[in-house]
């Protein structure tokens, strides 16, 4: 299949935020204005990585690293690639890397209402530790805790 989409991976570049932005806009509620994904893809404490496709961004993932834990963030495939396997690839990747360095623990905060990202979480080892109620500001909705051990 020498015409099929290829996919990479890479660090976010001030290139890539727009078409971040983009996505985050038709992804949450409360979508990142672009200045917070400007702050993060400098700090020091920040994985940050993208996936595009034939060139172009339909993906990424921000996280922090705090002590022996990576804490995602804020990760989002478009619509139009979801169900495709692409998140599960950042998400991988993240966690892989995350090894490397040699942190113990992944953990998220995601919407009790979001059960498609749920499962890919649970898919990948994740547990649900806690609920946190009224979490997200935007709509008073719960949030479940979800950790893996790397």
């Amino acid at each position: 299949m020498e015409n099929a989409p290829k996919f990479e991976i890479d660090i976010i570049t001030p290139a890539d935020l727009d078409g971040i932005v983009a996505i985050e806009n038709v992804s949450f509620p409360s979508p990142w204005p672009k200045r917070i994904f400007e702050r993060e893809i400098k700090s020091s404490t920040s994985y940050n990585r993208v996936i595009r496709l034939s060139g172009i961004v339909v993906g990424y993932i921000v996280t922090w690293t705090i002590y022996d834990e990576v804490h995602i963030l804020n990760v989002a495939v478009h619509p139009e690639f979801r169900q495709s396997g692409l998140g599960e690839k950042l998400m991988m990747d993240c966690i892989v890397e995350s090894a490397d360095k040699g942190l113990k623990y992944a953990i998220l905060e995601v919407r009790i209402t979001n059960t498609g990202a749920q499962k890919l979480y649970e898919k990948l080892g994740f547990k649900t530790i806690q609920v946190r109620r009224k979490y997200y500001s935007d709509t008073g909705e719960d949030a479940y805790v979800m950790m893996l051990e790397i």
